[in-house]
């Protein structure tokens, strides 16, 4: 099987959840979060998340205030169900990355209730932004 046909085709990659993970300028480095380890951050959600969501690294998201920050979007059935992006801020604890596994893998926007937990973390970006991740 060549590389080509085992990458994910927009059909297959919409129908699972897609998480976006800023590693940018602040989100990712310990000079603005010191005590994560952030590489590790996000091996765990590949590792926990394979064949569940397509986990995406992006070099900015431009909320850097909010570092390290965390985008979970729909499959095409959550967005269906009405799902949409949710973005997480400061998402430097490791229970939060659990939390956030644990609900992409109950189905995500749309399709499990997201652990209350997390809405300590959720944030409203601005509509350029969310603009410009949706593109």
């Amino acid at each position: 099987m060549s590389r080509r046909s085992r990458k994910a085709t927009p059909e297959t990659a919409a129908a699972r959840p897609t998480v976006t993970i800023c590693r940018g300028c602040c989100c990712g480095t310990a000079a603005k979060v010191p005590r994560l380890d952030h590489e590790a951050q996000l091996t765990d959600l590949r590792t926990s998340l394979a064949g569940v969501a397509m986990v995406r690294r992006t070099d900015c998201l431009d909320a850097c205030e909010r570092a390290n920050v965390i985008v979970i979007q729909p499959s095409t059935e959550g967005r269906r169900a009405g799902g949409r992006p949710v973005w997480l801020g400061q998402v430097n604890d490791p229970g939060a990355a659990a939390d956030i596994t644990t609900w992409v893998r109950d189905g995500g926007p749309g399709l499990a209730e997201a652990p209350d937990i997390l809405d300590l973390y959720t944030f409203t970006p601005s509509r350029r932004v969310r603009h410009e991740l949706e593109d």
